[in-house]
Order: structure tokens, then sequence, then C-alpha cells
């Protein structure tokens, strides 16, 4: 049974009812950030019960050393890991001399929480019988500025309800925080300084190893009543790690007090004195007020919305799940630093370690580009680039040489951190995914400039891995690729995989291609790049040869490409066949007999379908879907929207609709049992390529925009809007036809249903 405590809303997130059992949940669901910092839901006040503690600040993280009991070569030496940073929301509260702690309370009730989508802000409401009987109701509002992106600010509200009460509010910052996946049970953080001045303070702490340094700053204001009392703190509370205030507010029975707290980080990868851009940045927050602050937040979002909204009429947790993930995405990753890149969990949780996989170019690259201005996506590319000599180090410890580049599956500076042998070696497919990105933007904005400047170097580099990490089979007269695992990582170790040949073979005809259309068209770069990467005509040849001749397991009985050689050798029963029980097989099976199983974990072969859609029939769609879905159990988050899209096409609108609530209500409904470790970022750029790619039909073919739009008979209508190529094109859907209108001045041809459509402002 999947979870539904979560309240169907079009735009917000909420929670009634306090449970224990649900506070690990909630607190990943209601997480906030703003592409600098995030945070998971914690309560400000300290809670005794289980809970995760989380706050992230983006770019910085630690090398975890590997632990394992064997060691091969090129295996990574650390898994890098997402850091915990140090706590600045910390707010413990005393009332009559009693901790406020939710897990110790007599009882907890009208417990409500809200994240507002529409204007990035989290709320909390709850009243409380502490246990010598004050009761109290609380009110909670906090956000991390948009604007001020090293800002965020708690307002926290008492009111006494049955007695006059004496509140004692004792905010803190705090170092000494830890890992929840730690390998060696060890601190991340160095503390380096704490001072404090008036009602502001700093911790300052410094990273191990990737000496990364952040101050962690505070600032608050008491208010009674709503009018600030201007008070200095009674007491404060050192240690070489942690610096707590301690305020005492007198308020009569019916009256409320207001801690109001700003807080956050600045950082060592942006300014020289940490502290005194503290200071700066709390003087700026100040000097805009609160207030303003709060209202700046939700015009920020409300841009944010104006592009990236997607609507749907007439179900409101299909809304609901598409904005969440619209919305985690933004606060994820907003295209400011080209140094950044998209988490698994983002600013959620801790698992997976590392920023980048291959689903920032497999999956979130085509929801950047379309919703955003080019360059957020352009930066996407450019940090590759950025990486490209780590990864032909990558290869070189592989043993590839002449400047073959491997790029990384989990990486934060562009070296391997992955710390799974069968993903580090052999899920190599990734580095395709690299090269089709650099296409994919190329056909959706027209900016062919990226490839001259930059991207071909990337291609040259993959294609020299894909040429040396083919075998020539005498046995096939082919050349075969050996010793892989698949985009279905419920196989490893397997020769051929259908996926993963074809992209090598198609990334090799992409380069040669460029390198072509270079030479003629941009010869003083062709000159440069040739130069430095001193690719002969020879190599070039050699390399084509790979490609012409690659082998592709293929079964004439089933008229289907086979997901690798050994695919037909298993006990093919279907996921309809098999017991409820055993699901997910991956928290219920054994490794071994996963391998053993004919079980996809997401889509393989259909992945190769979905990318390079064009290259096969609809036929031939429709007959690799029939035989390889009723064998997956999407027990990956990159799962149902591939299919989702798949199912589209084909027409199989309530398949198509099953898919798309499973991957947009994924973490609402907690699907995979999983919630609490943190979301799944980069799927969620799925779910939007659902209703666009899937529904809406969106595909550029010959630089004209085509849409083939398709309803769910569950909805009234949709809609949403793409950037395309600078004009800001907005599609209708409803069961009675489609619109497409346009924003801006110039015109546009579209095609509908394959007629063509010119699209006047």
């Amino acid at each position: 049974m999947n979870q539904d405590y979560i309240q169907p809303n079009n735009w917000s997130i909420i929670e009634e009812g306090f449970d224990a059992e649900r506070v690990k949940s909630s607190e990943s669901l209601f997480s906030i950030g703003n592409g600098a910092m995030g945070q998971r839901a914690n309560f400000e006040e300290h809670y005794s019960g289980k809970t995760f503690q989380g706050s992230y600040i983006a770019g910085i993280y630690y090398p975890d050393k590997t632990k394992v009991g064997w060691w091969k070569n090129g295996y990574p030496e650390y898994f890098a890991k997402v850091l915990n940073a140090p706590n600045w929301i910390g707010i413990d509260i005393e009332i009559n001399g009693e901790n406020l702690d939710l897990a110790k309370c007599q009882s907890v009730s009208n417990f409500r929480r809200e994240l507002n989508m529409k204007e990035g802000i989290y709320y909390r409401s709850f009243n409380a019988i502490l246990a010598n009987g004050t009761e109290i109701a609380v009110k909670v509002q906090r956000f991390l500025s948009l604007d001020l992106d090293e800002i965020g600010v708690i307002n926290y509200e008492i009111t006494a309800l049955n007695s006059d009460a004496k509140i004692v509010f004792k905010p803190y910052v705090d170092a000494g925080v830890h890992n929840e996946d730690a390998n060696w049970e060890e601190k991340f953080w160095e503390p380096i300084s704490v001072k404090h001045s008036g009602n502001e303070a700093f911790v300052t702490a410094r990273t191990f190893k990737t000496h990364f340094t952040a101050t962690t700053f505070m600032q608050n204001s008491i208010l009674l009543e709503g009018s600030n009392l201007s008070v200095a703190p009674v007491s404060v509370e050192e240690t070489k790690e942690k610096i707590q205030f301690c305020y005492q507010v007198a308020v009569t029975k019916g009256q409320s007090t207001t801690i109001q707290k700003i807080g956050g980080y600045t950082v060592s990868m942006n300014h020289e004195d940490t502290i005194l851009a503290a200071k700066k940045s709390i003087a700026k927050a100040l000097e805009i007020g609160i207030a303003q602050l709060t209202e700046n937040q939700k015009q920020a979002w409300a841009k944010i919305w104006e592009m990236s909204d997607i609507t749907i009429d007439g179900d409101v947790k299909a809304q609901q799940g598409i904005r969440f993930n619209i919305f985690q995405l933004n606060q994820t990753y907003l295209g400011k630093d080209s140094r950044l890149n998209i988490g698994p969990k983002g600013f959620t949780g801790e698992k997976y370690g590392g920023s980048t996989y291959w689903d920032t170019e497999a999956y979130c690259i085509p929801f950047y580009m379309a919703t955003k201005d080019q360059q957020v996506a352009r930066n996407l590319l450019a940090y590759r680039y950025n990486q490209l000599d780590k990864a032909i180090e990558n290869a070189e410890k592989l043993g590839f040489k002449n400047g073959a580049a491997l790029y990384p599956m989990v990486t934060m500076n562009g070296e391997e951190c992955h710390n799974e042998w069968e993903i580090t070696f052999e899920e190599i497919h990734r580095n395709g995914a690299i090269a089709f990105a650099i296409f994919n933007y190329y056909r959706f904005t027209g900016d062919y400039s990226y490839i001259p400047e930059k991207g071909l170097e990337v291609l040259i580099g993959i294609a020299r891995f894909w040429h040396q990490r083919a075998t020539f089979s005498t046995y096939r007269n082919q050349y075969v690729i050996l010793g892989v695992t698949g985009p279905n990582e419920y196989e490893n170790n397997v020769n051929n995989n259908w996926y993963t040949n074809y992209i090598a073979k198609w990334c090799i005809d992409y380069t040669v291609e460029q390198i072509n259309k270079i030479e003629n068209e941009y010869p003083s770069d062709y000159t440069r790049i040739m130069n430095k990467v001193k690719l002969s005509q020879a190599e070039i040849s050699a390399m084509k040869k790979v490609a012409d001749n690659m082998y592709f397991p293929y079964s004439e009985e089933h008229g289907v490409y086979l997901q690798q050689d050994g695919f037909l050798e298993k006990e093919l029963i279907t996921v309809a066949d098999l017991d409820k029980s055993q699901r997910p097989i991956n928290q219920k099976w054994s490794w071994d007999r996963i391998l053993r199983s004919p079980y996809i974990k997401q889509a393989d072969t259909l992945q190769g379908f979905y990318f390079f859609e064009d290259h096969f029939t609809k036929e031939q769609l429709e007959k690799h879907f029939d035989f390889y879905e009723p064998f997956t159990v999407h027990e990956s988050s990159l799962s149902p929207c591939v299919h989702s899209i798949q199912a589209a096409v084909l027409g199989r609108m309530e398949q198509a609709y099953t898919f798309y609530l499973r991957t947009s209500r994924l973490d609402l409904d907690d699907y995979n049992k999983e919630v609490e470790e943190g979301l799944h970022i980069t799927s969620m750029a799925g779910t939007w390529m659902s209703i666009v790619e899937g529904f809406g039909g969106m595909r550029v073919r010959n630089n004209q925009l085509h849409f083939e739009p398709k309803i769910p008979a569950q909805w009234k209508g949709y809609s949403f809007k793409v950037n395309f190529r600078n004009a800001i094109v907005k599609v209708e859907v409803k069961q009675e036809g489609t619109n497409v209108s346009i924003e801006g001045n110039s015109d546009v041809e579209v095609f509908v249903n394959g007629e063509s459509q010119l699209i006047k402002n």
C-alpha cells in the first residue's frame, strides 16, 4: 500500500495531524531549496523522536574513503559525500521551565504543514499541551530566499493559550553535525571560529580534505504582539563548534511572542572572507526587511511559474504531482552557477552522493532547455567540457589511451567516485548520454556554436573511448562490447547490451559527422581542435570501421533486438505472473537471484527507442514495448517516465496515464518505500517530459516544432509552455481540440498532427 496522507491540493503539499512514524518522510517531502542551499523539513525546536537532520550547501562535498575488502586497479578511492552542513535553523524552546519537544508533549493537536509551491514558503502550525500542563499554539513560516540566495528566514510565533507563560527562545548555529551515511563514522567539518556580536552569531568551519570553508550565521529579533522588543540575548553559550543565544519573554494568557531568525551560509567558493560576507548578507536582509523579503520571494516564484507551470484541469492529484516535480527541480538548480549540477537527491538527502549522474543529460536538460533561457542548458554542457581532462584521466586508469574519455558515473569534480564495481567499470553507456545531450541541445536550441567551441572535443574523447572499448570478434566477424551493465542494473557483466552497442555506434557516427561539418564550415576551429587532440584520418577511419560493423543481438523468433546476448536464456516469467509478495524484488531477493531473473529495473532497450525514436518505425517500437515492458518492474525512479512517453506514442493512453501518475507522485505516494531518504529529483524532469513529450507529443524535426497532442480521459484539459529558440510557445489541449499560441513578437511555424500552422502574436 502506498502512503496517502498528503492532502490533494493544486498548489500546496499539505499534511494534517501529527504522526511520529511520518516525520522522516515529511522531512523529505517538505524540503526547501534555492539552488545555492537547501534543507530537509526538520523541526526548528528540539525533537527527540526519529528524525533525519539535513542541511546542504551546493557544491560542497567530502571524499569519504571507499570502504571495500578488496581493491582493483582503477577503483575509485573515495565516494563523494553530499555533506550535511552546519545547522542554522535550530531554536530550542522552553516554556514555564519545560522543553518543547513534540515527542514528549501530553498532546499535539491541529498539527499542519504546508509547502506552498506557488510562493516558495513552508508553513507549520500546531497546538500542544506540554508535560507541565501549559498549552500553546505555534505558527512557523520558513523560506530560503531566491533573491538573496545565502539567506533563509524563519518566523516562529508562540501563543500562550491557558495561562501566563515565561517563554525562553534559544536559537543556535551548530557545526557539530554528522552524516547519516558516513563510512567511517567520522566528522567531516573542522570548527575554525565561533564569534558573536549583539544579536548576530557566526560559526566558521572547514571541511576536512577538500577544505571548503563555510560560515554559518544567524541574526535574531524578538517580537511581542508583533512589536520588536529590540532586546539582546540574556546569555550566550559557546563551544568550539556551537553558539547559542538565550532570550526570555513573559507573556500573559492569549499573548503571542515571535522570534524572527535570519540565517544561512557564506562559502569560500564565493568569498575570500566568509564572516565579512555573512555580515553583509545579514545587513542586506535587514535593510530589505522580512516582510519585503517574503513578498520578493512570492514574486520570484511567480516569475518561475510564469514559464515553467503545467496546468491540468480536472485531476487534482495529477496537477499536484507535476507542480511538486517542477517546484523541486527549480529549488535544486536554477542555472546561475556553471560549477553546479543536479544531484539525484538535490537538497533533500544524502543517498547516492555526488552531484552529477547521466540523469542530468538524459532527463534534466530537456526541462531546463524548454523552461529557461538556453544559457542554463549550455552551462550544463559546459560543466562536462570543463571536466574533460578528468574524464580522460578516468579512462587512463582503466587502461585506455590517446585521449579516450570515460565520463564518471558519479562525480563532484570530474573524478569517478561511485563505489560499486559493476557500475564504476561497466555502466559505460553513461558516456553516450553526454554526447546525446550535445546533439539534443543543438536540435532544440539551434545554437550550433557550442560544438566548435567546446562540444567537439568532448565528442572526440567519447568516440575514442568507444573505438577502444569495442572488441573485434572473429567468431562474429563484427565488433562487440563485452562485460557491461546497461541501464537495467539488474543485469551485470553482460555481453553486447543492445543499448550500449547502439549508442556507441551512434556516438562515433555523430562525431565523424561533426568533424566533417566543422572542417567545412569552421576551418579555424577545426585547425585548433585537431592540433590539440591530434586526431588523424587513419584514426577516424578506424573508428568508423567499428561503428559500421557493430554487432546487435537480435531474435528472429520474436522480431526484437535482444537486451543482451543471453536474455532469452532466462526463465521468462512476466511481472504479472510474479507473486506480489515478492515485490519490490530489490528489497526481497538476493542479488544473485535478481541477476538471473528476466526482470528489468528501468527502460534499457526501450531507452534506445526513446532517444533514437526517428531511427525506428512505430511498429518496431510497439513490438519492443510489448516484449520488454511486461518484464519491467519499474524499480528505478527513471523508469515510468520513458514508458509513459512511449505508451502515449502508441496511443495507449490508459497505460500512459498510469505511468504518468507513478512518475509524478513517486515521492508523494512513496511508491518505492524510501522517501524518508530523500526525493528523486532527476526523475522529476522525466515527469515533465511525460506530459510535454508524451501527452503533448512535442518533437523537434528539421528545425521545426511538432506536436501530436493526446489527452488522458481523466483530464478536461492541460497546458504548458516551451521556450523554443526564444519564442514562448503555449500549448493548450482540451478534449475537444488543441490551441497553440505565442508570447512575444516573433511568428513561429509549428506542426500540429502533421499540419503546418503559422502562429502569429
